[in-house]
């Protein structure tokens, strides 16, 4: 009786060592699983954050602006303009250039 009562005792042991051992992970699961849905959450959120932002950045109006503002460049004019001719470039009937039929 004493040689059983031993042999139930280690078993009971064993048993309590592997329950507290896979408690223990199953906590650090869920601490591990609770820290990637934070994670995920704030991802999440940044992207879409940064989405808005692209849109905002990609409009026309805003490229004009930044543009006008950053670049100091402004909308092309006649007054502005210079058309240059290319001395080594074959030439073209008049008719050609001027986009009319021959």
């Amino acid at each position: 009786m004493n040689r059983l009562s031993t042999v139930l005792l280690l078993a009971l042991m064993a048993s309590a060592m592997y329950l507290v051992k896979t408690s223990y992970e199953a906590r650090r699961a869920f601490a591990d699983l609770e820290k990637a849905k934070a994670e995920e959450r704030q991802l999440a959120s940044d992207a879409t954050r940064l989405e808005a932002e692209r849109r905002s950045e990609g409009t026309h109006l805003r490229v004009e602006r930044d543009a006008r503002e950053k670049l100091q460049m402004r909308l092309a004019t006649p007054d502005v303009t210079l058309y240059v001719n290319d001395p080594q470039a074959p030439a073209r009937p008049a008719s050609a250039a001027s986009g009319g039929t021959p």
